[in-house]
């Protein structure tokens, strides 16, 4: 009943009174929508290796073909924005549909060979100049729309729409892992060969939290295309897009729901507000020394962190 309230009053904050109290400061407010973004392909992560059991290092192809997909439909076929984003998730799907051979990889080798389809999507990118426009990219994309006299293409309505899109992500993360798929990839953990002897079909189980971790990623990449207007291959698949959800995932606990977007809006805004105004040049060494420390002291993460402590200062008073 308290978790309940207490996400209520979050929420709350989150949709009223940032954009008030923010909503002025186009540089702040440009920061907590970087800082969503990298949460929502954090959350992507995190389901795919709490639940799917599987570290990938390649999500910046289904963030960079969700782009595409979306950039592509809505300038040449003329999709509405909104349909955009959907569409550039099930791309994404499609994309990480080429990758199932690999899912029988474990460990080192699966992580590696999805980040040689990062690759690989980044070339077709490049080579593929007709359609995707080549290295020069893709510019005068469609921005989100008004919609009541409301600008959604503004710094308020991109966030409320970054956030809303967490917000689904966490429903649907809640969801598969309180299901009888959820309960069956924990106990794939602890013996893949003992589910597969009970009648789990463990090969079945991994790709669909692939497909549901590449289509959460597509989804944001759609919109951040949408959101700067522009395009291009050494950006769409940057490897930012794959080490900074890594770091924020990890930082604030990928095995909890709010972790890895608590550890995304953490890092990023500390990052941003505090140790680049403390160091202009080099300020990422601190963050380093930060996450460092974190996985020393607690690697469970920040929320698991904090959670302990509340804890005990509840069973002391």
């Amino acid at each position: 009943m308290k978790t309940g309230i207490i996400a209520l009053l979050v929420l709350a904050l989150a949709y009223i009174a940032v954009p008030l109290l923010l909503g002025q400061n186009n540089y702040v407010m440009s920061l907590i929508i970087a800082s969503l973004i990298i949460g929502g392909i954090a959350l992507a992560w995190a389901l795919l290796g709490n639940l799917g059991g599987m570290v990938s290092f390649g999500h910046s192809a289904f963030f960079g073909v969700g782009a595409y997909v979306s950039a592509l439909l809505t300038i040449e076929a003329g999709v509405p924005v909104m349909w955009g984003l959907l569409l550039g998730g099930v791309g994404a799907v499609v994309a990480s549909a080429v990758m199932l051979p690999v899912l029988r990889l474990r460990g080192p080798y699966f992580a590696l060979a999805i980040l040689a389809y990062a690759h690989i999507f980044k070339i077709v990118a490049i080579e593929w100049s007709s359609v995707t426009g080549g290295s020069g990219g893709l510019s005068r994309i469609p921005a989100f729309p008004t919609v009541f006299g409301f600008d959604l293409a503004g710094k308020v309505g991109s966030y409320l729409i970054v956030l809303t899109l967490l917000v689904l992500f966490v429903l649907a993360y809640r969801a598969i892992r309180g299901s009888y798929y959820g309960i069956a990839l924990r106990a794939m953990h602890d013996s893949e060969d003992a589910t597969r002897v009970v009648g789990v079909n463990s090969t079945l189980l991994k790709a669909m939290m692939l497909f549901v971790s590449a289509f959460m990623t597509g989804v944001i990449g759609a919109f951040n295309v949408h959101y700067i207007s522009f395009l291009e291959p050494d950006y769409a698949f940057n490897g930012v897009w794959v080490t900074l959800p890594i770091i924020a995932a990890i930082f604030g606990g990928y095995r909890t729901l709010l972790g890895p977007i608590a550890g995304a809006l953490t890092v990023y805004l500390v990052d941003q507000l505090i140790f680049k105004n403390l160091i202009s040049s080099g300020h990422q060494l601190i963050l380093g020394a930060l996450l460092v420390g974190m996985i020393i002291f607690s690697p469970r993460g920040l929320l698991p962190l904090l959670a302990t402590g509340f804890r005990r200062k509840h069973a002391a008073t």
